[in-house]
């Protein structure tokens, strides 16, 4: 039971905390969702920093992990938005725009996570 609560607790801040970078970034001029984009790079970056300080020190416990990485990373980066707009990209035929937020999100997404593992060194 504590493990869900941390998880709740975790996700609901980080839910918020992306629920306010898209009402600042999120425009419907600019086409691109830059909300949704940074989210999920700054989440891919933390959860990399995590789970790789966590691999590496005892500093972190499986209940900071579960708080930090899979409750507020969980919480703050979010799939379903991202094939939302993907879709929204798509029926208004910008096919640019779809395949720029698609591969700039997977091919940045991942080297965030590994810059965060990778940082990780330097503690």
């Amino acid at each position: 039971m504590k493990n869900l609560i941390l998880v709740f607790i975790g996700g609901g801040f980080g839910s918020v905390l992306r629920y306010v970078i898209g009402k600042w970034l999120n425009n419907s001029e600019n086409g691109i969702p830059y909300g949704t984009f940074a989210a999920n790079i700054l989440g891919s970056l933390l959860i990399g920093f995590i789970l790789g300080y966590a691999a590496k020190s005892e500093a972190i416990s499986q209940n900071h992990t579960l708080l930090l990485a899979t409750g507020f990373c969980g919480g703050f980066t979010t799939f379903s938005t991202f094939a939302y707009e993907n879709h929204l990209f798509l029926k208004s035929g910008d096919f640019t725009s779809f395949a720029l937020y698609t591969i700039a999100s997977f091919v940045i997404g991942f080297l965030a996570v590994f810059a965060g593992m990778y940082l990780v060194k330097f503690i």
